[in-house]
């Protein structure tokens, strides 16, 4: 996945914003203002492509122990945030979708009830 398609399908979810709330290199996408997702554009320029994204922690260790391409999360807290390296064919296309959208779902259970509502609806 390029940046491109990783923009693309981050700002098709309900609710997204991008932002550069840090500098003028780490592209950030909230749910309504939440963060799930971060990107040094700096770095996948430089062909170093990885994407932090939020995981259950219990899902995160498993992942971390399964996939040499997944790990704590880089300047995060390492309890919620993966480090997801995507410059070996071990993380497919699909199973990024998938970690977007398990960050994306995280974030959104984590809002106050009405405003979960309004988004799933």
């Amino acid at each position: 996945m390029n940046i491109e398609e990783l923009y693309q399908y981050c700002t098709a979810k309900k609710a997204v914003t991008e932002d550069f709330p840090f500098d003028k290199n780490t592209l950030v996408f909230k749910v309504a203002g939440k963060m799930f997702a971060l990107c040094g554009l700096e770095k996948w320029e430089k062909g170093e492509k990885s994407i932090n994204l939020k995981c259950d922690p219990d899902k995160a260790v498993e992942l971390r122990a399964s996939y040499k391409s997944i790990n704590p999360g880089y300047h995060m807290s390492k309890t919620h945030w993966n480090t997801v390296s995507l410059n070996s064919n071990e993380i497919s296309p699909e199973f990024l979708r998938e970690l977007i959208d398990h960050s994306y779902e995280m974030v959104v259970k984590g809002l106050p009830k009405k405003l979960q509502k309004e988004i799933w609806e």
